[in-house]
């Protein structure tokens, strides 16, 4: 006679983080998704995962349905049982995304566990879980633990090869840049300057200074991350979108992408395209 695996026992609490009424939404969903046989696993990510929660963070989870129950699984109605929803719908990733009668803003991505889980390892690089025991809420087969423990130890990304990357991207998008403002296009250089051109600077800063914890958002905590000359030459590389505004802060910003670019060929023996990097900087520098 064979008999079913006893349940895996529950992981402690974890410490409080700066956020109680956040603490009580997780464990809130720790208690709804233990009762669901539905699910098989729930993972969560973000700030809280990482100790940096505070009360301005959302509650961001990944909810494993069992593939069995994936068609009938009702998340919207799930996630309202948490707390009164003031907002509910699928947003352009195809997440979950919702917003608590308190504000706070969620994300929940509803998955097929066979497939979701076997995924999870694959984010190696990309996702870090410092303390995958906090970040898994529900593990009924130890797959997800398994899985989650493999994102535990942060892996930078390689130096030479990320460097020559971004130095190649802030080139060509520079280029773009100037193109776009020598059209007249200045709301379009704007949102090009501070969506596309900034977040490739500031990891390429991240990378030279050694502070590559919040690489996949590069501006989080940059405040603290960055010693202040970069915050400066990033500040300058910031404007309102009016012409000549923004035609100073993209000539800022390229000179700083080009000192940025300097240093990491310095320091990591990358060949830089010098005369086209010239050649840009005189389209910036064309005020007719």
């Amino acid at each position: 006679m064979s008999f079913p695996s006893p349940s895996p026992a529950p992981s402690p609490s974890p410490a409080p983080s700066a956020c109680p009424a956040l603490d009580a939404r997780i464990e809130r969903l720790r208690e709804l998704a233990r009762a669901d046989s539905r699910l098989e696993g729930v993972l969560l990510y973000g700030s809280w995962t990482t100790g940096e929660a505070d009360a301005h963070s959302d509650i961001e989870a990944y909810l494993y349905v069992r593939d069995e129950h994936v068609d009938d699984f009702d998340g919207p109605a799930f996630v309202a049982r948490l707390a009164p929803l003031q907002l509910a719908y699928t947003n352009m990733y195809g997440i979950l995304a919702v917003v608590f009668d308190d504000l706070m803003r969620g994300e929940f991505h509803i998955c097929a566990a066979g497939a979701g889980i076997e995924e999870v390892p694959t984010w190696e690089g990309m996702v870090h879980l410092p303390s995958p025991e906090k970040a898994v809420l529900l593990d009924r087969t130890g797959r997800l633990t398994r899985a989650a423990e493999r994102l535990a130890r942060f892996r930078p990304p390689e130096p030479v090869t990320t460097a020559r990357q971004l130095t190649h991207e802030l080139a060509n998008w520079t280029l773009m840049l100037a193109h776009v403002l020598a059209r007249g296009e200045v709301a379009r250089a704007h949102a090009l300057l501070h969506s596309v051109i900034a977040p490739q600077q500031l990891q390429l800063c991240r990378l030279l200074r050694g502070t590559t914890a919040h690489w996949l958002t590069p501006s989080r905590a940059l405040e603290q991350d960055l010693p202040a000359a970069d915050r400066d030459r990033y500040t300058g590389t910031t404007a309102a979108a009016r012409s000549q505004e923004v035609r100073t802060a993209a000539r800022n910003s390229w000179r700083w992408s080009r000192d940025l670019a300097a240093e990491a060929a310095e320091r990591w023996g990358i060949d830089l395209p010098r005369e086209l990097h010239q050649r840009i900087g005189d389209l910036l520098d064309d005020r007719r």
